[in-house]
Protein backbone atom coordinates (compact mmCIF):
# COMPACT_ATOMS: atom_id res chain seq x y z
CA UNK A 1 0.00 0.00 0.00
CA UNK A 2 2.88 2.16 0.92
CA UNK A 3 4.33 1.81 -2.83
CA UNK A 4 1.35 3.07 -4.37
CA UNK A 5 0.82 5.78 -1.92
CA UNK A 6 4.48 7.23 -3.56
CA UNK A 7 3.32 6.29 -7.16
CA UNK A 8 0.46 8.60 -6.29
CA UNK A 9 1.88 11.42 -4.61
CA UNK A 10 4.71 11.25 -7.74
CA UNK A 11 1.58 11.69 -10.15
CA UNK A 12 0.32 14.29 -8.74
CA UNK A 13 3.08 16.72 -8.33
CA UNK A 14 4.19 15.39 -12.09
CA UNK A 15 0.41 16.90 -12.93
CA UNK A 16 1.46 20.23 -10.75
CA UNK A 17 4.57 20.84 -12.21
CA UNK A 18 2.62 20.83 -15.95
CA UNK A 19 0.16 23.25 -14.95
CA UNK A 20 2.52 25.36 -13.05
CA UNK A 21 4.69 25.48 -15.75
CA UNK A 22 1.55 26.38 -18.52
CA UNK A 23 1.54 22.96 -19.77
CA UNK A 24 -1.55 23.10 -22.22
CA UNK A 25 -3.53 19.86 -21.82
CA UNK A 26 -6.23 20.49 -24.45
CA UNK A 27 -7.30 18.42 -27.42
CA UNK A 28 -6.72 21.59 -29.66
CA UNK A 29 -2.71 21.93 -28.69
CA UNK A 30 -1.51 19.13 -30.13
CA UNK A 31 -3.06 20.84 -33.79
CA UNK A 32 -2.68 24.41 -32.92
CA UNK A 33 -0.11 25.83 -35.24
CA UNK A 34 3.30 26.84 -33.85
CA UNK A 35 3.51 30.68 -33.16
CA UNK A 36 5.87 32.57 -35.62
CA UNK A 37 9.23 33.71 -34.13
CA UNK A 38 9.22 37.52 -33.95
CA UNK A 39 11.25 39.51 -36.16
CA UNK A 40 14.38 40.36 -33.80
CA UNK A 41 13.80 43.74 -32.68
CA UNK A 42 17.32 46.47 -33.49
CA UNK A 43 18.20 49.09 -31.21
CA UNK A 44 18.66 51.91 -33.23
CA UNK A 45 22.29 53.47 -31.77
CA UNK A 46 25.51 56.10 -32.58
CA UNK A 47 28.43 53.48 -33.81
CA UNK A 48 30.16 55.71 -31.44
CA UNK A 49 28.11 54.36 -28.37
CA UNK A 50 28.74 50.87 -29.44
CA UNK A 51 32.65 51.49 -29.58
CA UNK A 52 32.53 52.98 -25.87
CA UNK A 53 30.22 50.65 -24.47
CA UNK A 54 30.80 47.37 -26.37
CA UNK A 55 29.53 45.18 -23.50
CA UNK A 56 26.70 47.09 -23.29
CA UNK A 57 25.63 46.06 -27.01
CA UNK A 58 26.93 42.21 -26.85
CA UNK A 59 24.49 39.85 -27.88
CA UNK A 60 22.39 42.74 -29.09
CA UNK A 61 20.63 43.26 -32.78
CA UNK A 62 21.83 47.12 -33.89
CA UNK A 63 20.95 49.65 -37.18
CA UNK A 64 22.81 52.58 -37.06
CA UNK A 65 23.45 54.93 -40.22
CA UNK A 66 27.09 55.74 -41.47
CA UNK A 67 29.27 56.73 -43.84
CA UNK A 68 30.50 54.07 -45.76
CA UNK A 69 35.24 54.03 -46.15
CA UNK A 70 35.98 51.21 -47.27
CA UNK A 71 36.08 46.98 -47.41
CA UNK A 72 38.60 45.59 -45.49
CA UNK A 73 40.38 42.64 -43.78
CA UNK A 74 40.46 43.95 -40.44
CA UNK A 75 39.55 41.89 -37.71
CA UNK A 76 39.51 38.58 -40.27
CA UNK A 77 40.49 35.32 -39.11
CA UNK A 78 41.43 36.30 -35.55
CA UNK A 79 40.14 33.61 -33.79
CA UNK A 80 38.53 34.91 -30.30
CA UNK A 81 36.40 36.36 -33.34
CA UNK A 82 36.64 34.46 -35.87
CA UNK A 83 35.44 35.06 -39.37
CA UNK A 84 36.05 33.43 -42.25
CA UNK A 85 38.45 35.99 -44.67
CA UNK A 86 36.75 33.49 -47.40
CA UNK A 87 33.53 33.90 -46.15
CA UNK A 88 33.61 37.47 -45.33
CA UNK A 89 34.95 40.98 -45.71
CA UNK A 90 35.00 43.89 -43.42
CA UNK A 91 33.99 47.42 -43.47
CA UNK A 92 34.91 50.03 -42.30
CA UNK A 93 32.50 53.22 -41.55
CA UNK A 94 33.89 57.05 -41.29
CA UNK A 95 34.18 57.97 -37.17
CA UNK A 96 30.99 60.75 -36.94
CA UNK A 97 32.45 62.56 -34.21
CA UNK A 98 35.28 63.78 -36.92
CA UNK A 99 33.84 66.41 -39.56
CA UNK A 100 36.91 67.60 -40.82
CA UNK A 101 38.48 65.04 -42.99
CA UNK A 102 38.24 60.98 -42.75
CA UNK A 103 39.02 58.74 -40.05
CA UNK A 104 37.43 55.22 -39.91
CA UNK A 105 35.93 54.00 -36.90
CA UNK A 106 38.44 51.05 -37.06
CA UNK A 107 37.73 49.91 -33.37
CA UNK A 108 34.08 48.52 -34.91
CA UNK A 109 34.47 45.51 -36.89
CA UNK A 110 31.72 45.39 -39.04
CA UNK A 111 31.41 41.83 -41.21
CA UNK A 112 29.72 41.29 -44.22
CA UNK A 113 29.15 38.30 -46.16
CA UNK A 114 31.41 38.13 -49.15
CA UNK A 115 27.75 37.64 -51.43
CA UNK A 116 26.34 40.65 -49.84
CA UNK A 117 29.56 42.69 -50.36
CA UNK A 118 29.48 41.24 -54.06
CA UNK A 119 25.70 42.99 -54.55
CA UNK A 120 26.99 46.36 -53.45
CA UNK A 121 29.89 46.67 -55.36
CA UNK A 122 29.00 50.33 -56.82
CA UNK A 123 29.65 51.62 -53.66
CA UNK A 124 32.68 54.27 -53.33
CA UNK A 125 33.87 55.95 -50.24
CA UNK A 126 31.43 58.83 -48.59
CA UNK A 127 28.34 56.69 -49.70
CA UNK A 128 25.75 56.78 -47.08
CA UNK A 129 24.66 53.40 -45.77
CA UNK A 130 21.87 51.85 -42.92
CA UNK A 131 24.33 48.71 -41.60
CA UNK A 132 21.58 46.20 -39.05
CA UNK A 133 23.31 43.43 -37.27
CA UNK A 134 24.47 41.75 -34.33
CA UNK A 135 26.93 42.80 -31.94
CA UNK A 136 28.54 38.78 -31.54
CA UNK A 137 32.12 39.76 -29.41
CA UNK A 138 33.89 42.50 -28.16
CA UNK A 139 37.10 40.98 -28.06
CA UNK A 140 39.62 43.27 -27.58
CA UNK A 141 37.53 45.47 -25.76
CA UNK A 142 35.87 46.63 -29.74
CA UNK A 143 32.55 45.73 -31.19
CA UNK A 144 32.25 42.89 -33.68
CA UNK A 145 29.12 42.78 -35.98
CA UNK A 146 27.79 40.66 -38.00
CA UNK A 147 25.64 42.69 -40.90
CA UNK A 148 22.46 40.94 -41.85
CA UNK A 149 21.46 43.70 -44.02
CA UNK A 150 23.36 46.39 -45.66
CA UNK A 151 21.42 49.15 -47.58
CA UNK A 152 23.03 52.25 -49.53
CA UNK A 153 21.08 55.43 -48.63
CA UNK A 154 22.66 58.12 -50.95
CA UNK A 155 25.93 58.11 -53.21
CA UNK A 156 28.52 60.70 -52.13
CA UNK A 157 28.06 63.46 -54.48
CA UNK A 158 23.91 62.23 -55.64
CA UNK A 159 21.25 63.02 -53.78
CA UNK A 160 19.09 59.85 -55.39
CA UNK A 161 17.82 57.50 -53.78
CA UNK A 162 18.70 54.04 -54.65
Amino acid sequence: MKKSYKKIIILAFAIFLMFANGYNTSVDAATATPAKPQAAAYLSVSPIDVVNHPGKYLNKNITFTAEFVAFTSLGLDYKPAFRDGTKYIGILIKRPDVTDHVIPLSEMKIFISRELAEKNMDIEAGDKVKITGKVFSNALGDPWVDVTTFTMLTHKNKSAKK
